[in-house]
């Protein structure tokens, strides 16, 4: 039985690409740079921050000073306006609750920055078990280094074989690969299927209710 699920949160949890690349997009414009359609973020996101803004920025453009910049109005910008858009994939509150019910630990680690994750998670999913809410702090490693999740692991230790780590992305399938935990890829996130097959998933599931085969 598993006793414990580390959720990532953009793709996984919450559908957040429309706040994430009008945020980058405003950062653009506010340095003059062209802004993109939006229709091209998911491929962009799943890195954390700092990796999409450089990835928004044209490539002769892609220095110290710019990518400070960018992440300054991007920060500024998104704190406020994070939850515009954003909203829970369906059916996910719903497997929050029944995961919570049956007393499971749950946590998210994200690349986001920490301080959005927890205003993210306060906002939407406050009722959830959470043990552990966590994003990229100053010194640790993006995933797919698995830090973030021993970091998971620290707070509430549970034995490997009794934890999922939930993912739509191959880095969230990497990260699990590389911490040793049993992988479960989501259909509905910002990456395809066949991402999740080459990074090796050890499940994948196209509606969050299906996570619960793998609970028992």
């Amino acid at each position: 039985m598993k006793k414990f699920v580390i959720f990532d949160l953009d793709g996984t949890l919450l559908n957040s690409i429309d706040d994430l690349a009008t945020a980058t997009n405003h950062a653009l414009s506010s340095l003059g740079f062209p802004k993109h359609g939006l229709w091209v973020y998911p491929t962009m996101v799943g890195n954390g921050v700092s990796k999409l803004l450089e990835r928004a920025l044209p490539e002769d453009a892609r220095d110290e000073t710019n990518l400070a910049r960018m992440r300054q109005a991007f920060m500024s910008y998104y704190d406020e306006h994070c939850c515009d858009a954003t909203k829970p994939y369906p059916g996910i509150p719903e497997l929050l609750k029944e995961l919570t019910h049956r007393g499971i630990g749950l946590a998210v680690t994200s690349n986001k920055y920490e301080s959005a994750v927890e205003k993210l998670i306060g906002h939407y999913f406050p009722d959830a078990a959470w043990k552990a809410v966590l994003g990229h702090t100053e010194g640790l490693p993006t995933k797919p280094d698995p830090s973030i999740v021993f970091k998971a692991l620290s707070i509430y230790p549970t034995p490997k074989a009794e934890c999922l780590y939930v993912g739509d992305s191959g880095v969230d399938m990497e990260t699990a690969r590389r911490a040793c935990i049993e992988s479960v890829g989501v259909a509905w996130g910002f990456r395809t299927i066949l991402e999740l097959k080459q990074a090796y998933a050890d499940h994948i599931i196209s509606m969050p209710n299906q996570l619960l085969n793998f609970i028992d």
